[in-house]
């Protein structure tokens, strides 16, 4: 009698495979790929799909228990989804026979760091940027710092980005790579004491003891301005209009410049109009050079319109 099993058939090295050759009479040769393959998708299916069923509730009541919010959890589970869709394959190739779980592992783990590092380059850049601004401290939060055309008040320093609040409140969000690359003009460093520079120009022929007693009297009563280093007065060179001189004061935090400018332009203008300094403003002389042919012209335009008695003028006719 024949038996209804075959005592000894070729293993393929696959369970699935071994049942194909054993149960269904299928070639060895080829029965091995296809048992192989099945094994393949039901494995990752089953570890996909059972994971997400039990780790998606349970890291749910997770967030939920630490309070986040809805845009928090969004990324969060697809990381998760990520994750188990790599632990899935990673599985499916182990029990397919592919390999041990180990290189299977070390495999897809090695792909994936790669298409991570192309797709998060920018991340990462951000990153290491943020790990520099953490150990140079270019700035620290409070600090005005200008660069390229923004100019604000540093709020926030993460790992990623750093906030920025501008003068017209509004709040920039700047990659640090971005920041680690510019020039960076920090007004609060070292020391929060600024220079504030303030350029006058006075008539010539002004008297100059009395215009610098204007400028040092006019810093003086400015309460923002620092009495150390003391103000001075420069007289920088000879204008087109004008005598160029230059306050310069320091001010005891770089958020009072504008303030302070402000202060002084108005006590230099009091005290300029009292001591009688006059600040000149551009002139120019229009010479007009005619040649005699257009002065004849215009003589006998003239004469033609003084014999006609100018009645012309005034019908409706262009003049």
């Amino acid at each position: 009698m024949t038996p209804l099993l075959p005592l000894q058939a070729a293993s393929t090295g696959n369970a699935v495979g071994d049942f194909l050759v054993r149960y269904l009479g299928t070639d060895p040769s080829y029965a091995g790929p296809i048992g192989k393959a099945i094994t393949f998708v039901v494995v990752a299916a089953v570890v996909y799909y059972l994971g997400k069923a039990l780790l998606l509730p349970l890291t749910g009541r997770l967030m939920d228990r630490q309070g986040l919010d809805a845009h928090a959890k969004q990324p969060i589970r697809k990381l998760l989804v990520i994750l188990l869709a790599f632990a899935a394959v990673g599985f499916a190739f182990a029990f397919a026979g592919f390999g041990n779980i180990l290189t299977a592992f070390a495999t897809i783990g090695a792909a994936a760091t790669l298409a991570v590092g192309f797709a998060m380059k920018d991340v990462i850049a951000n990153f290491v940027a943020g790990i520099f601004i953490y150990t140079d401290h270019p700035f620290r939060i409070g600090d005005w710092i200008e660069w390229d055309d923004n100019a604000g008040i540093v709020e926030d320093i993460s790992l990623r980005v750093t906030r920025v609040r501008t003068f017209d409140n509004e709040l920039l969000t700047v990659p640090n790579s971005v920041l680690n690359s510019a020039q960076i003009i920090n007004h609060s460093a070292p020391v929060t004491k600024t220079r504030v520079k303030v350029p006058v120009g006075v008539a010539y022929g002004s008297d100059l003891d009395v215009v610098e007693e204007c400028l040092l009297g006019a810093a003086e009563a400015v309460e923002d301005v620092a009495s150390n280093p003391t103000p001075r007065v420069r007289f920088r060179g000879f204008g087109d209009s004008s005598l160029d001189y230059e306050l310069l004061v320091w001010v005891h935090h770089p958020l009072q410049d504008s303030k302070t400018v402000h202060a002084l332009n108005h006590a230099i203008h009091d005290r300029f109009v009292a001591a009688g300094v006059e600040v000149p403003f551009p002139q120019r002389d229009l010479h007009v050079r005619t040649t005699s042919s257009e002065r004849a012209s215009a003589g006998v335009a003239v004469a033609e319109f003084e014999s006609d008695g100018g009645d012309d003028v005034g019908r409706g006719d262009p003049v």
